[in-house]
């Protein structure tokens, strides 16, 4: 993971200093834009509810991959949380790995 592009949307930061990262501060529909134009791998988001939450307002995202993991906590952040227009998913793909986890895969439906 080290080796790889790491972009990095923040309100607060003022620069970056982790392996091969850069900071968004701007508008984040243009600067998101812009790297989905670019040639290359897919555009993941590792743990930021409220990231994800703001690419689906602004309508971002191409594909959702949901993991599923086989424990209950009770409690947690909402990733389709309140303020998300209704969102019609297409199935696409799902893996299922021997620990139980799922693997959803879902595309806009447009």
């Amino acid at each position: 993971m080290n080796g790889y592009p790491k972009h990095v949307i923040s309100t607060t930061l003022e620069k970056v200093e982790w392996n091969n990262s850069s900071l968004i501060k701007g508008n984040i529909t243009e600067e998101i834009s812009k790297l989905k134009q670019q040639p290359g791998k897919d555009i993941l988001v590792f743990g930021s509810c409220a990231l994800v939450q703001t690419l689906m307002q602004l309508d971002l995202i191409d594909e959702y991959r949901l993991m599923v993991f086989p424990v209950v906590l009770g409690n947690g952040k909402r990733l389709f949380g309140e303020g998300i227009d209704k969102k019609v998913l297409k199935l696409a793909e799902t893996k299922t790995f021997g620990s139980g986890v799922v693997v959803l895969t879902y595309l806009p439906a447009r």
